[in-house]
């Protein structure tokens, strides 16, 4: 019967895909809930449907998939939650362009018209990210997939909207908010980016009313002085204490504004005093409360000056600080202009410098909330790895202000408010009410906003398990295990979801939050549109396989560290699955199931079966313990050394003479030894590259798939540092012998006696390797010494564990072999010479950059040194 083998050629396009149609239909990714199994969850950061995924998605898609094959090896119920975000502001933008661009306009469709082509949109973009998700080959429940639009999370919503409202911890109030003026809605602190802008502080001169002179008062923004309704100074400012309680004359408005002492004026910043304008700048908000002083809005929302502002009414912000600028100059009340480089906070999503201005918002309190997440990290409940990003975490916890959580936008979770217009009754409900409930009137209108995006986020943990209904996953899942994210959204989204989850569910989310970097570009840079530098995951799919790209993107990859895409290291990682594919065909090849059988219970092992054994279960042992304390790039980098130089290198080099000459006992034990090797090896990984491990594992045995084969537990009866010991002195020695016969250009088909002098207690170790030495250290025969007494011909070197001699003169024309070093000396000294007249030469060396000198010196040296090394050659030689 003809044996069954793997293809040829190591093609993953050839069974990627047929391989996950497989693991999708026979359900391997869908846990059940087994009280006598341990859960083990993650939720899927659920990603925008904005687009395709990017380089940083394939990112976090590996680690999760990792964990969670690496947990379902391990035997737990292993749920990886996966989902989309409804990304309001995003997708409303996003749609809306694409809308108008076939002459469509938001408004003129109206609420529902234009909510249908958003759903439209997010059913298309959900299926692209699903199958970007699939090719990555991630092990996720698409059974359990969830929707932050879904019905479900929708009901959770309210539910919670009305559950803290109730508490108190929700409120409408009037505050300054983060506007978008393009965007036209609030925003939270977290949505914020701040820019550096070279900007201006303009100095103004403003009028005392009793005409005894001026204060000058300095500002980055001089359209918002339309607003002003104070300036303050410090209580114990002494040059302006006596003013306290007099008026200034706002210059370009017909007002008057008082002076007022407040603590919040930097004596030493600026001139000392400070314009005040409640409705435009939030410090001046709360200035402005404490003196009772009047909040005049000046700009509308799309930025422009409105009837407030006086004759500028109508002009852009931008437009209307020229023409201010200009009018006061006029009236002689511009002291200077001082340039001024500053933080300008902008709109992430759209590049927008934000407006803050006072509008009637609803918001969430934070402090009650903010207290139980905080202690929660801070008792060990839930870590971050690394730790160092508890820091972030904490900071912005523990500076928190008021969640604003309404947006002016269509798209997105309705806020579950009605206001009846006949008593002006507002009425917080989960259900549409029919009538007021103080009156009984139906005269009801429904709240135009929408929650923030992050809201629905927030309860991403249990929102996705059924809550607030009791389902059996809600009470097996949860609370999830780790949380895998980027450094970037903990304020956005991880410390929501924690407040959210004590404050509703009573528990913590995650008992793990694993932080990962970002994927930067070949020279460190962040991946952008605008620089052109992205690379589509997809794209490097179809070239070299998911698994090599899996493999890259975690080669190296230590938590909370940004990561740089080399496409030279995809290419790299697929020659090690091609290396890997290649090795497993010749064991495929040679390896006799009967003849294993055969001698299942013999334990003669050779030196090399031992020491492959021990080297595995040591190398079983660390890479568990580095995938429970996340260590996933130590982990793969030591499955890679282990299965690219051990396995592949030596060992089935060290047994191809047992293959192909040896006893049937020593062919059976040498069989069953490289079967549970390579088995072992492709369990640990199979995390990271789960498709051709699947793919060789199902030729290599009878099981119909790795994915839920047991995790290796380490056999420690097998762990021998003695005898790895031995062999990394044998690995030395043959290592030495092959360099020394390439320095010296002898062709692998002549071949010599070795004499070996062991160093004391090491004399077992080289008899019990002859025939290694033989094969691989092109030994004609081997000769064990008891003292120093060869030829003093014999060429000689020094390993750790013995002096080994070989007769290589006799192996090489010598005159032939003098000759040719005569040639390789006199080009060397040539270049030696090159070099050192361009290192002498002054006008290089004034015009040269420094690391082009420092190349010509190394170059220099290595020279110099490749020189040494001819000599000393020519000197053994004659």
């Amino acid at each position: 019967m003809e044996k069954k083998n793997l293809e040829t050629t190591y093609s993953p396009k050839d069974f990627e895909k047929r391989i996950y149609e497989n693991w999708l239909n026979k359900g391997y990714f869908t846990p059940k809930v087994d009280k006598d199994k341990k859960p083990y969850t993650i939720v899927m950061p659920p990603p925008n449907i904005t687009g395709k995924l990017h380089m940083g998605h394939a990112l976090d898609l590996t680690l999760q998939d990792m964990l969670i094959r690496f947990k379902r090896m391990q035997g737990y119920e292993a749920l990886w939650l996966p989902g989309e975000d409804h990304a309001s502001i995003a997708t409303e933008v996003r749609v809306e362009n694409e809308l108008l661009k076939q002459g469509l306009v938001k408004k003129e469709m109206g609420r529902e018209a234009f909510l249908e082509k958003v759903y439209e949109w997010s059913e298309e973009y959900r299926e692209k990210i699903r199958d970007q998700i699939k090719k990555m080959g991630s092990s996720c429940d698409f059974t359990r997939e969830a929707f932050t639009m879904d019905e479900n999370l929708s009901r959770a919503v309210r539910e919670v909207f009305v559950k803290l409202y109730h508490d108190g911890l929700i409120y409408r109030g009037n505050r300054i908010t983060n506007w978008c003026p393009k965007c036209e809605t609030a925003l939270s602190d977290a949505e914020i980016e701040y820019v550096e802008h070279n900007g201006n502080f303009w100095h103004f001169r403003y009028p005392l009313s009793d005409g005894s002179g001026y204060l000058v008062i300095a500002t980055t923004r001089p359209e918002t002085m339309l607003g002003d309704t104070a300036v303050a100074v410090h209580p114990e400012d002494e040059r302006f204490r006596h003013l306290v309680g007099k008026t200034l004359d706002l210059p370009l408005m017909d007002r008057v504004i008082p002076i007022v002492a407040d603590d919040y004026v930097d004596r030493e910043f600026g001139t000392g005093c400070v314009k005040i304008t409640p409705a435009h700048d939030p410090n001046d908000f709360h200035v402005g409360e404490r003196h009772h002083l009047e909040a005049i809005r000046v700009l509308d929302d799309k930025g422009i000056i409105n009837e407030f502002g006086g004759k500028y009414q109508g002009m852009d912000r931008y437009e209307a600080r020229k023409a201010i600028v200009s009018d006061m100059e006029k009236l002689g009340l511009l002291e200077k202009i001082e340039p001024h480089t500053h933080n300008v906070n902008t709109h992430d999503r759209c590049g927008t410098v934000i407006e803050p201005i006072i509008s009637r918002q609803w918001y969430v309190e934070m402090k009650p909330l903010a207290g139980p997440a905080i202690d929660a990290v801070r008792s060990g409940k839930t870590n971050f790895v690394p730790e160092r990003f508890e820091k972030t975490y904490f900071h912005w916890l523990e500076n928190i202000q008021d969640w604003c959580i309404s947006r002016q936008l269509w798209w997105g979770h309705r806020i579950p408010v009605w206001y009846c217009d006949d008593c002006q009754e507002v009425i917080v409900s989960n259900d549409t009410p029919h009538s007021c409930t103080k009156c009984g009137s139906t005269n009801l209108r429904e709240e135009e906003d929408v929650l923030d995006t992050w809201f629905s986020s927030a309860l991403w943990p249990f929102s996705t398990l059924g809550w607030p209904n009791e389902t059996e996953d809600l009470k097996y899942f949860y609370p999830t295990s780790t949380l895998v994210t980027g450094y970037d959204i903990i304020p956005f989204w991880v410390m929501r979801m924690m407040f959210s989850g004590l404050y509703n569910m009573g528990e913590i989310p995650f008992d793990t939050v694993f932080i990962h970097g970002i994927v930067r570009d070949a020279q460190g840079r962040k991946m952008s549109k605008s620089l052109g530098n992205g690379v589509d995951p997809l794209e490097t799919i179809d070239i070299y396989g998911a698994d090599a790209l899996r493999f890259m993107l975690i080669t190296g990859n230590a938590p909370g560290s940004d990561i740089r895409f080399y496409p030279e290291r995809v290419e790299a990682s697929r020659n090690f699955a091609n290396k890997l594919w290649n090795a497993s065909r010749f064991v495929l090849m040679n390896i006799d199931d009967q003849v294993i059988e055969e001698y299942k219970d013999s334990r003669n092992f050779s030196l090399a079966d031992r020491w492959i054994l021990s080297k595995l279960n040591n190398l079983i042992e660390e890479v568990t313990e580095n995938f429970e304390k996340f260590e996933l790039g130590i982990a793969l980098a030591k499955v890679y050394d282990f299965i690219w130089n051990e396995l592949c290198d030596w060992y089935i080099e060290l047994i191809k003479p047992v293959f192909y000459n040896g006893t049937d006992e020593e062919k059976g034990i040498s069989y069953r030894v490289i079967r549970e090797v390579l088995i072992k090896s492709l369990k640990l990984l199979h995390p990271t590259m789960p498709f051709i491990t699947e793919e060789i594992y199902t030729f290599l045995n009878d099981e119909e798939t790795i994915m839920t084969a047991s995790w290796p537990v380490a056999e420690k009866e097998n762990i021998d540092a003695k005898i790895e010991d031995t062999m990394s002195g044998v690995i030395e020695a043959i290592k030495s012998i092959r360099n020394l016969r390439q320095e010296m250009n002898v062709p692998n088909k002549r071949k010599s006696t070795l004499y070996i002098l062991p160093n004391e207690g090491k004399e077992e170790a080289f008899v019990s390797s002859e025939d290694y030495l033989i094969k691989l250290a092109y030994a004609e025969d081997v000769v064990i010494l008891k003292e120093d007494n060869t030829d003093e011909n014999n060429v000689s070197l020094v390993t750790s564990t013995a002096r080994i001699y070989i007769p290589l003169l006799d192996l090489i024309d010598r005159d032939k072999e003098l000759e040719r070093l005569g040639k390789e000396k006199t080009k060397l000294e040539s270049e030696i010479e090159r070099v050192n007249k361009k290192l002498g030469n002054e006008k290089f060396l004034a015009n040269a950059k420094e690391e082009v000198i420092q190349e010509e010196k190394a170059k220099a040296a290595k020279y110099q040194a490749m020189l040494d090394a001819v000599d000393e050659r020519i000197q053994t030689l004659k």
